[in-house]
């Protein structure tokens, strides 16, 4: 009887957590995508030396910021594999002391566009920089956001 009974959450009460120990759960990791299987999405990139797009620049549609650079990827995609793109097409972002900062953009409920920060890489890292592995999905990309990379 006693027995059940602490098997049923009667008994005496767990100790809480120690300190400093995350109390949420892991997220889980995003299944990486078959590529050869599974057709790429369109990325709309706009780039900016010195710092990010305000939203009023992506307020009127088919008047977005001029500077733009359509990649075709995945949702696995990670920021290092961005930045690689982004270099390609833009000389600023080949600096040795580049930074780059990326912000997804997209609309709220009313309409109007949010511009939101989601990580930052080093054009070439002296080592594994945090955000490097972080993918579009882990970020909560949708297709049809746009992405803001502003490079200091």
């Amino acid at each position: 009887m006693a027995e059940t009974a602490r098997r049923q959450g009667g008994g005496r009460p767990l100790p809480p957590p120690p300190r400093g120990v995350n109390q949420q759960p892991p997220r889980p990791k995003t299944e990486p995508v078959d590529r050869e299987k599974t057709c790429p999405l369109l990325l709309r990139v706009f780039t900016k030396a010195g710092g990010h797009h305000t939203k009023e620049d992506y307020a009127v549609r088919g008047k977005e910021p001029k500077d733009e650079v359509q990649i075709y990827t995945w949702k696995d995609a990670n920021l290092r594999e961005l930045t690689d793109l982004v270099k390609e097409v833009s000389v600023a972002a080949r600096r040795r002391d580049a930074r780059l900062s990326f912000a997804f953009v997209y609309p709220d409920k009313n309409g109007r566009f949010i511009v939101r920060q989601v990580g930052q890489t080093m054009s070439y890292p002296n080592r594994k920089q945090p955000d490097d592995s972080k993918t579009l999905a882990d970020l909560h990309f949708e297709i049809g956001d746009y992405l803001d990379v502003a490079i200091y």
